[in-house]
């Protein structure tokens, strides 16, 4: 089996392998999944969505102290069992009380934040003068100059990294729904890479730019690396590990997915999602769904209007019931047959 090495370095942390694993919230990539994959070399990135989602005290209690409290944990966790490997943060721009979140990242010792879920305009502003890298998610290489020349005119900061999301990725999709019809997103790559190019002379350092969506296969690796990327993102793949911080059912969820199964739905973060058909959607289909329960902790949601509640979906989702709650997932979640483990999976990818 021929293995490829790649490794690459976000200002003064090593990445010794070309696959780093996207966040997945609620409760689907925290400490136990993410220091995992740091311990292979990699980048393991925890969610920031509603860490402490099964907290007893959950509804009852500060959520957003909870939270960060919770947030902080799984950092040092993190690090502990990656023996002090490379431990980023996935925080939404869509969320409230970004800001808070940046600085329990930076206070607890995590080396990377990614953003996206909208374009992180302030994050630099929020990271200040520490040590921390930033890596904006962007889908178009319009998006990315947009951030990257804000950046620059307002903070005199650029980008650490840099996740190119395509059509294919799990989640929030930054695309129209009636454009993830179609395959058009190669040139567009080439364009992004261009831009990247640009910001690296200006700064005189390296920006590693990260592909993710619809990885699977070690041919999907090789691809984007020929096309000039320096890795790729994967995260379906990593749910259905041992090593995953969610539910045992709804690991298994994610196994034996018909590819019709696999449907682009309404968020109440303002964009289209990528999840698996079950009874949730079904239900939502027919009308709105009431928010119980709520913590107030979308930006654009109005809770009197929203379709449904995205953390209480999440939420019911990753503690096992599945048919009501929400289950974002890759366009290749049917290539999913059977629990594997963190190591295997880099294997299988050839790193």
């Amino acid at each position: 089996m021929i293995i490829i090495f790649k490794e690459f370095t976000i200002n003064n942390k090593t990445v010794k392998k070309a696959v780093i694993q996207g966040g997945m919230g609620i409760g689907v990539s925290l400490s136990n999944l993410a220091g995992a994959v740091a311990r292979e070399g990699s980048v393991g990135v925890i969610s920031s969505a509603h860490p402490a989602y099964n907290h007893p005290d959950f509804y009852s209690k500060n959520t957003l102290e909870l939270n960060l409290e919770t947030l902080g944990y799984h950092i040092k966790k993190a690090k502990e069992i990656s023996s002090n490997g490379v431990i980023g943060v996935n925080i939404m721009w869509a969320g409230k009380n970004y800001e808070k979140f940046v600085k329990c990242c930076i206070d607890n010792g995590a080396d990377l934040i990614v953003s996206g879920a909208g374009l992180p305009t302030e994050l630099p502003k929020y990271a200040g003068n520490s040590d921390i890298n930033i890596a904006p998610i962007v889908s178009s290489s319009k998006a990315l100059t947009i951030i990257l020349r804000l950046w620059d005119k307002r903070y005199k900061k650029t980008a650490d990294m840099i996740v190119f999301e395509g059509k294919k990725a799990g989640g929030h999709l930054g695309f129209k729904p009636e454009q993830l019809d179609s395959e058009d997103d190669i040139n567009d790559l080439s364009e992004t890479i261009k831009i990247r190019d640009e910001y690296e002379k200006i700064y005189n350092k390296k920006i590693p730019i990260i592909f993710g969506g619809g990885i699977f296969y070690k041919s999907d690796v090789e691809k984007y690396l020929r096309l000039g990327f320096d890795g790729v993102q994967v995260a379906t793949r990593f749910i259905a590990t041992e090593e995953c911080d969610a539910s045992d059912n709804y690991k298994k969820r994610y196994l034996g997915v018909n590819k019709d199964d696999i449907v682009i739905t309404k968020s109440p973060v303002g964009m289209p999602g990528r999840a698996i058909k079950n009874k949730f959607l079904e239900k939502m289909e027919q009308g709105r769904i009431p928010a119980e329960n709520c913590v107030n902790c979308i930006r654009v949601c109005k809770p009197a209007e929203t379709p449904y509640c995205i953390t209480n979906a999440l939420k019911n989702a990753v503690m096992g019931n599945c048919d009501d709650g929400l289950l974002f997932c890759g366009a290749n979640t049917h290539l999913l047959k059977e629990i594997t483990t963190v190591k295997k999976v880099f294997e299988d990818l050839g790193v």
